[in-house]
């Protein structure tokens, strides 16, 4: 357990360090979608459970079911996070029609100008 929350922190952190240390607004968004990928798993990890049964009522007797809100909440998470990654993306190609390179410095050297 402690070997797979290093791996999901060590993504979270490949991922924010990818955001601050890459100039290539394609590298940025992609390193974005690695943090958040990171913090899902994590929040993953964290709720998942051994000995509990799918919440479908039958005829067993008394049995631990799992709760279906934190799964609810992954799949919101999953959908917003889309949902962002496609807004980035449309605002590069903005971007991209009005400055020749995905580069922020020499962007930001051009809107200086």
């Amino acid at each position: 357990m402690v070997i797979l929350e290093a791996f999901v922190f060590a993504t979270v952190l490949l991922g924010f360090f990818g955001i601050i240390f890459k100039h290539n607004l394609m590298m940025k968004i992609i390193a974005m979608d690695v943090m958040s990928t990171g913090v899902i798993a994590y929040y993953v990890l964290v709720s998942a459970r051994g000995g509990l049964v799918t919440p479908i009522v039958l005829d067993q007797g008394r049995t631990t079911y799992a709760d279906p809100v934190p799964q609810a909440v992954i799949l919101t998470a999953i959908v917003i996070g889309f949902s962002i990654q496609a807004l980035m993306l449309v605002g590069v190609m903005k971007l991209a029609r009005n400055y020749p390179t995905l580069e922020t410095r020499e962007i930001e050297q051009e809107t200086q100008l």
